[in-house]
């Protein structure tokens, strides 16, 4: 795994109330192209079953694996219209609504004694990226407190405890239609709009992970 660059690209499966999530072919779609700006660029792909348990155990295990230099993480808010760049992780987890494995979090923070941690100033910088694509994206500083925060708050940790991981980024989507047109009700988003996004925000991730490389 040595030379060139890495970036690991994440999505979540189904779990209670959401049957379909759509960051599964999203994430298939954007580590599937092929760009000049992304030759030397290895975009590994994972989809996490949404359990604590196993992103506990799949995230360190694919950071030793593949040694990203960055991840670029998804998830699905079922509410939400347009695109979220999360700015942040709560130290905070429901207690309420157990995980796809139906098990409940036993307490309502992920650590004791931590405030909210924050993904850095790179974030907006994704943002502009993706409103580039004339998406509707905007920046967010409540990623939840369900399976898409607890992972955010990992994936920060993991960036403060690998020296060679050096920035993540998660990214709420709306939910779409099993044939990747726009939720009814819902969204105007399309499946090819967030793919056109994800493009973009990938590519600022490389320069970005490029220049932090060399620093």
């Amino acid at each position: 795994m040595s030379g060139g660059l890495r970036i690991l690209v994440t999505g979540f499966g189904p779990f209670p109330g959401a049957p379909f999530n759509p960051t599964m072919p999203l994430v298939q779609r954007l580590t599937e192209l092929r760009r000049p700006a992304f030759d030397g660029v290895t975009l590994t792909n994972h989809i996490f079953d949404v359990t604590y348990a196993t992103v506990d155990r799949e995230l360190p295990a694919l950071v030793a694996r593949h040694r990203p230099q960055a991840l670029l993480m998804f998830g699905l808010a079922g509410r939400t219209a347009h695109l979220r760049i999360e700015t942040r992780a709560r130290n905070a987890v429901t207690t309420r609504f157990p995980d796809a494995g139906r098990q409940h979090a036993r307490k309502g923070s992920i650590v004791g004694g931590a405030d909210a941690r924050v993904f850095g100033p790179h974030s907006e910088k994704l943002l502009r990226a993706a409103r580039a694509t004339a998406i509707d994206a905007r920046l967010s500083r409540d990623a939840g407190s369900y399976l898409c925060n607890y992972l955010s708050w990992r994936a920060i940790e993991a960036v403060s405890k690998d020296d060679g991981l050096r920035l993540a980024q998660f990214v709420h989507v709306p939910p779409l239609a099993h044939d990747g047109k726009a939720a009814r009700g819902t969204s105007r988003i399309t499946l090819e709009q967030l793919v056109d996004a994800g493009e973009a925000m990938l590519l600022e991730i490389v320069k970005l992970t490029r220049q932090a490389t060399l620093a």
